[in-house]
Order: C-alpha cells, then structure tokens, then sequence
C-alpha cells in the first residue's frame, strides 16, 4: 500500500494532542477569568453580605455534569483511535529488528545487513521489531511522535513512516545506567532508490561494521578519548593496568586479553574503569570475535591473508609433517585437527584435543606438550607473527 493513503503515526497522533490541548486551554482561560470575575465583583468590600438565597439550578448540574462527560468522552475516542493506528501495521511495510543493550542500538535487515543507524526509505512504512538484551530501554522518536518500551522477553513494535528525506534523532526514554545518556542513534531516511542502493551496499571493513553494531563503540572511542570504557585507538600492543580478583597487574593488550575481554570482560577490568561491560558469550561467533581482534591487531587495517601452506613450506613445517597421512619425523596434518590425541605434559600422560588452541600452542611452545611416539625436537618459531600463526593453523584445519 502507497504510504500516501496511509494516516502516519504523525498524523494519528498530532490532532489528538492539539483536541486534548484545546479542551484543556478552553477550561484553563475559562475558569482562570470566571475565579478573576469572582474575586472582584464579590470582594467583601462589595458585597459584605450575599444577596442570593439559590440553593440550587438543576440546570447548571446538568450541564457541568454532561458536558465533561461527553468530552471525557470524545477525547477517548480519538485516543482509542491513534492508538489502534500506531498498533496497526500497515501491509508491505518493511521490517527491521532493533535490539537495544547497554548503552546502543542496532538495526538488522531481512536480507542480514546490520547497522548502528536505522535506515528507511522516504514515504515507506517501516516496522521496528524491539528486543532488548538487558535491562529495560525506550525507543522514542520524537519526530514520528513514537514511543515505545523495551522489555527484555517481551516482543514488541512499533511502525512509522518518514514523509521527507534527513537525520531524525532517536532516544532512549528509559534510564538504563551509566552510559544512558549516550545512548543515541538516528533514522536516516533516504529517497527510495538511495535507500534501496545502501540496503545492497558491502559493509567496509568487517570488524569495525562489528564494533558498530554491537554497540561497542557506545562507550569506548576511536580517536583516544576516554569513555564509558578505554579507548579503542592505539589499543594493540598497550601496557594496561587491571583489576584482577581485586589486585591489581599489569598486562600487555594481545589476543587472550581481546578474547578475555570479551568473554569475560569483568574477569580483568582496566584500573579507573567501571565494570560495568555485558559479556558477549554467545552473542558473538568465534569466526566475528576473530574479526575483531584481526581490527585491533591491524590498527583498523584490513589484515594482509597470509598463505599458511607457503609458510609451513617455507619454515620446513612440511619436511617433518606430511600431508598424506603418512608417518614422518612429526605427525601427519592430515586429519589431525578436531581428534583426541595423547601428550606428556610435565612428565604427565593426558588425551586433549587438536583444536586451534592446542595447535596454537605446539607453534609457540612446541616442546610445552609432546605428542606420544614423537621426540620433542621442534624447533620454536618466536619470529612468527599472530597472523603467521593464524594462517598457520587455518591451513592444518583444511588438511583432511
């Protein structure tokens, strides 16, 4: 349906104010100058003494009865009436799903494409689908005259249309904690065509579209500022100081610390910060939390794909461990990773996994854990980088 036969929740809701907003004027000026009136016309110096003897107008009660009555009554029904049409969607209206958490927003689109802004097209019906991750938030758009709550595990919506292209500002009506106050996006309505361009449009790169997304950069900033939480510029390789269990260590920000972070982000929190982040266990895939610390490491640069099978030649990975499995001086890659394998570890007999922790491991510290059967004879490659070692693993987890 053409959003110009549609009654817009501006619409619905502005002479709905103005009727409530004139009633309310007319009784306020009305009773405002009849008690002026009064005060002068039956001051005790005039009147010292009070000539009616009325007890009563039948008449006057009627009135003063029925017509508040019928307008109590008229502003209900025009009330009833924007509220039906802010609660009924219109058909072909396209839907986007909000999630709010502290301190952000974050819109997701049929087709997957995720943004920090809600983007519409002009003169479309857009219905938001809210869901909240934490506590309870509001979704308040002052321009399309909608509010809305939202409740964690409660579904819930609302819908508006924009009639003309711009940036209108999108609050959060409820206190939600420290960052509240920061926690404010916009609708960016944009000409259909335009609209219908950014919705197909690539995302730059993958892990700052992350940070964007789930609201990281609602409390930590980009360009060294402090916020709800450190800043993110500069933040690879850094000397912090943290709170850990209540005492205090110094660390150096790498990749366990990233992972840690995010996991269990109040297990080390940065000293004159609060504790305050949510964890992301669960929310983010081990393949985006990778994406992120790929962001950090680079410093926002996208990360150079390094070839794990020209490194495993050229570091003479693949002089001791075929690719065919077939026994060598090491063990085969083939099919290695995922499976139980037994090690000596501490003079210890133990059955761990192959997963891409333990292969990290044997590349950094070869000899910490010995495979069975195999002499702890690897040499350690300190001169390779988290990008070596990453390429390194990918390409043993794709020997099958």
């Amino acid at each position: 349906m053409d959003a110009t036969h549609l009654i817009t929740t501006t619409e619905a809701i502005d002479p709905v104010f103005m009727l409530i907003f004139g009633i309310s004027l007319v009784f306020l000026l009305g009773i405002a100058i009849t008690m002026v009136v009064f005060v002068i016309r039956y001051h005790r110096s005039r009147s010292p003494e009070p000539t009616s003897q009325v007890s009563g107008n039948l008449w006057l009660e009627v009135v003063w009865i029925v017509l508040p009555t019928l307008l109590v009554l008229a502003m209900f029904f025009y009330g009833w009436s924007g509220y039906l049409a802010l609660r009924n969607v219109p058909k072909g209206a396209l839907e986007v799903a909000a999630t709010a958490r502290m301190w952000s927003w974050s819109f997701a689109y049929p087709n997957g494409k995720t943004s920090p802004k809600l983007y519409v097209a002009v003169n479309k019906p857009v219905k938001v689908e809210l869901v909240s991750l934490d506590v309870i938030h509001g979704f308040y758009l002052p321009a399309f005259r909608v509010k809305r709550d939202v409740v964690p595990g409660m579904k819930n919506h609302v819908w508006f249309v924009a009639s003309k292209p711009g940036s209108y500002d999108l609050f959060c009506s409820q206190y939600c904690g420290t960052g509240h106050s920061a926690m404010i996006t916009t609708v960016e309505a944009l000409p259909e065509a335009q609209f219908a361009a950014w919705l197909e449009q690539k995302e730059g790169n993958p892990g700052l579209g992350l940070l964007e997304n789930h609201g990281c950069l609602g409390c930590h900033t980009l360009d060294g500022k402090p916020g709800v939480g450190p800043t993110f510029k500069g933040l690879w390789g850094r000397s912090e100081t943290v709170l850990t269990n209540g005492r205090e260590r110094l660390i150096t920000v790498d990749e366990a610390y990233v992972r840690r972070s995010i996991l269990e982000p109040k297990a080390d929190v940065v000293k004159g910060f609060q504790p305050v982040m949510p964890s992301f266990s669960g929310v983010l895939k081990e393949e985006e939390i990778k994406t992120i610390i790929d962001y950090y490491r680079t410093g926002g640069a996208a990360p150079a794909k390094r070839d794990g099978r020209q490194l495993a030649q050229e570091k003479g990975c693949l002089g001791c461990h075929s690719l065919n499995g077939s026994r060598g001086v090491g063990p085969t890659f083939k099919g290695l990773f995922g499976t139980q394998v037994t090690v000596l570890s501490a003079n210890k007999r133990i059955t761990v996994t192959a997963d891409e922790g333990y292969l990290r491991e044997c590349i950094r510290k070869p000899n910490t854990q010995s495979l069975e059967g195999f002499q702890p004879i690897m040499p350690t490659f300190a001169e390779l980088s988290d990008d070596d070692v990453t390429a390194l693993v990918e390409f043993i987890k794709g020997v099958k």
